[in-house]
């Protein structure tokens, strides 16, 4: 993570290596952190007590279009094309997943959840909240506690948030994590509702005029969802722009993940469920990921935002962009 600025791939020849004065970092009173590139918004992670985990919200393409939904941190406006006011936990771009249980600890229960739901924001769902904040040029590490809805600690986390700017038009988030066991072996339960996530603006989803298209090269959410995959793409015109989003999934992590990928505009990777969370790729496996108490589970993850599609935005070399940071 300390090279996320320095040169990537030289045998590439497509990427340069940026400035770390084209990226900067400024806190935002206490709810919020800013990254820019060029001196314009990027990014904001919002992070005050009010909300139930950290989210990215606006995430600005360098035409200076945002490409995530605004919804709910922003009333539907009438007219506007952007209509759904569904799934309000899905806020613009997030981590975490659905269903944590630290074994041996009593925590308010909810129906169908064995451990703690820190994916939805309905009935008694987790929190995420920061303790400590680090900002450097280009990066903003947190560190956090998962707390149940009773406020209880059931892990705890460190992670960094880095931007980079790219060739082109290409800018790059990249997320690392280290998730903690602190008294209690924990489990990450298998479901779909997870982990690394984003929703796009309405008119890039495959229900409005937008796609999904795979590291395999496949489009459209039947042929995308519950593989397993290194990144997927979700690419549509927004404001006149054509425009895309990439999640990306370190092929280093521990865990492949598997893609909740909607053609309502939802784009998750989850190195978390198993048979029971439907994935096709996962069919039989109901090897749970489970943590000791007192070890750590390291993960990375990235957002590329491109202009054009996957194909004319160079997804591919962005990907090797990423894995070589």
């Amino acid at each position: 993570m300390n090279r996320l600025l320095l040169l990537v791939l030289s045998t590439m020849g497509f990427w340069a290596a940026p400035s770390k004065a084209d990226v900067k970092v400024t806190a935002e009173g206490k709810d919020s952190i800013r990254f820019d590139i060029d001196g314009k918004l990027f990014t904001r992670l919002h992070i005050g007590g009010a909300v139930a985990k950290p989210y990215l919200w606006p995430i600005v393409s360098s035409e200076g279009v945002s490409l995530t939904r605004a919804w709910p941190m922003e009333p539907v406006q009438p007219g506007s094309a952007e209509k759904t006011t569904d799934h309000k936990h899905q806020k613009s771009a997030w981590f975490c997943h659905g269903d944590v249980k630290a074994e041996g600890l009593e925590t308010v229960k909810k129906k169908g959840i064995e451990g703690v739901d820190f994916w939805s924001e309905d009935g008694a769902h987790g929190k995420i909240r920061v303790n400590y904040i680090k900002m450097g040029t280009d990066f903003a590490t947190l560190e956090l506690d998962w707390l149940s809805a009773d406020n209880k600690t059931i892990l705890g986390e460190i992670r960094t948030y880095r931007v980079a700017k790219g060739t082109d038009g290409q800018r790059l988030i990249v997320m690392e994590t280290k998730l903690m066991a602190g008294v209690h072996n924990l489990t990450f339960e298998d479901t779909k509702e997870g982990s690394f996530g984003i929703r796009v603006r309405d008119v890039m989803a495959e229900k409005g005029k937008g796609i999904l298209t795979s590291s395999e090269g496949k489009t459209r959410e039947p042929n995308i969802w519950g593989k397993r995959l290194d990144w997927v793409d979700y690419s549509g015109e927004v404001d006149g722009n054509k425009a895309g989003l990439t999640v990306m999934a370190d092929p280093k992590n521990p865990f492949p993940s598997c893609w909740h990928a909607r053609g309502y505009g939802l784009l998750a990777a989850n190195p978390f469920g198993r048979a029971k969370s439907g994935f096709p790729a996962m069919r039989g496996n109901n090897d749970l990921v489970k943590l000791p108490s007192g070890d750590s589970l390291k993960l990375r993850f990235a957002i590329l935002v491109h202009p054009g599609n996957a194909e004319t935005g160079k997804v591919a070399q962005g990907f090797e962009w990423f894995k070589g940071l």
